[in-house]
């Protein structure tokens, strides 16, 4: 019995190994302030029209994420990145988009993509 239960843990042991593959790389990811500061950039808040009117990034539109699978379509073919206001409801337009084939970037927060795009107005005024 002992021998048989051997045998049964190094057959397991023999399938599982062949079974696993190897690991792909990860693309690498792009640097968000480059994303950002991109004049072809697409900026997404996917907050309800009532945050986003109390404040938003720059040249941000308006998309809630309750329409984002809706409006998809649409941003096929350009370069988008989703924020709102602690990167939850990012995170979930994200992983939508991606699955709609959108080259989409997460901004986290609209106070952390307006602090990127603070931070290139700054430093191009110190040019």
């Amino acid at each position: 019995m002992k021998v048989y239960i051997f045998g049964i843990i190094i057959a397991a042991t023999l399938v599982l190994n062949a079974c696993t593959t190897a690991a792909v790389p990860e693309a690498p990811k792009a640097d968000l302030r480059e994303v950002v500061n991109s004049p072809d950039v697409t900026l997404v808040d996917v907050r309800v029209a009532e945050q986003y009117a109390e404040g938003t990034a720059k040249n941000a539109i308006n998309i809630p994420l309750a329409e984002i699978q809706n409006n998809a379509e649409s941003l096929k073919g350009k370069k988008v990145v989703v924020f709102c206001n602690k990167g939850i409801q990012a995170d979930e337009a994200v992983q939508i988009l991606k699955k709609n084939g959108v080259e989409v970037y997460d901004g986290t927060s609209w106070k952390n993509v307006k602090a990127i795009q603070d931070e290139n107005h700054q430093k191009n005024n110190n040019k």
